[in-house]
């Protein structure tokens, strides 16, 4: 079972990726504007430390940790999560999900892993990079157990925020316009420049249970720094596990509902 997902996921990957390598001229183009978008997140750390030596608590290289991994979440989210959930949209629209939908395969799996973007994947190595640099500014901070842990909750992280935009992507089956639920989480995802904690209480509980910036990015940040606590570890296993679940359940549901193009 597992061998045949993997198969069916590689398949996807390799389509992907000889359609995108039709043009390579992209890859220049993203690589610049990534280029662009990284220096204008440093200048602005540049800024608050040439007035400050700590950000509530974190350094320069801490936050340099956080700037990494809202990269590499990011380029994640933009790579294969947001193509994604975009052609769930303009299946229900268009009514090319029907097709999809007829496939023996599962319907989410189907969904979740027929387009990647590769060109935008240089997010996430330049992310990988800046996280590395900061890691070995870091030193002996870092050792096997934060690694570890970093790469846990980063998986929790990733899982919330991918559940997310299913539901959300979910809801097209009765909605006809939720575009604008896209760009409330993208605006809402540009807080993680910044670890949580320097925002107010009622900000917070929205970047960690509405838009799960908390855990996607401050939290794989914080097991990088020695921050993290052991209530943080396990709350982000118990969300990403009920966030999984519940827009599995959701999918299902809305699948049931879906009267497709037809009707």
């Amino acid at each position: 079972m597992m061998l045949r997902l993997f198969r069916l996921i590689w398949t996807f990957i390799r389509l992907s990726a000889l359609n995108e390598l039709q043009y390579r001229a992209n890859f220049f183009m993203q690589f610049f504007s990534s280029l662009l978008i990284l220096a204008n997140g440093l200048i602005g750390l540049a800024l608050v430390f040439y007035h400050t030596e700590s950000l509530a608590g974190w350094e320069p290289m801490e936050l340099l940790v956080v700037v990494g991994v809202y990269t590499i979440i990011g380029g994640l989210i933009r790579a294969i999560i947001q193509p994604n959930m975009w052609r769930i949209l303009e299946g229900v629209h268009q009514g090319t999900l029907d097709f999809t939908l007829t496939k023996p395969e599962d319907s989410q799996l189907l969904v979740s892993m027929a387009n990647f973007e590769l060109w935008k994947l240089v997010d996430l190595i330049i992310g990988l990079g800046v996280l590395g640099y900061a890691v070995v500014k870091l030193g002996a901070r870092v050792g096997l157990a934060e690694a570890l842990i970093f790469a846990l909750v980063l998986l929790c992280g990733g899982l919330m925020v991918y559940s997310l935009w299913l539901a959300i992507a979910t809801t097209s089956f009765w909605v006809v316009r939720i575009w604008s639920l896209f760009e409330f989480f993208d605006a809402m995802y540009q807080a993680g420049r910044w670890p949580v904690g320097i925002y107010p209480s009622w900000l917070r509980m929205i970047l960690t249970f509405l838009v799960p910036v908390a855990f996607a990015v401050t939290a794989p940040a914080e097991a990088l720094t020695a921050r993290l606590n052991t209530q943080t570890l396990f709350l982000a296993i118990f969300v990403a596990a009920l966030t999984l679940v519940a827009s599995r359940m959701f999918w299902k549901y809305g699948l049931k509902n879906y009267t497709g193009a037809s009707a």
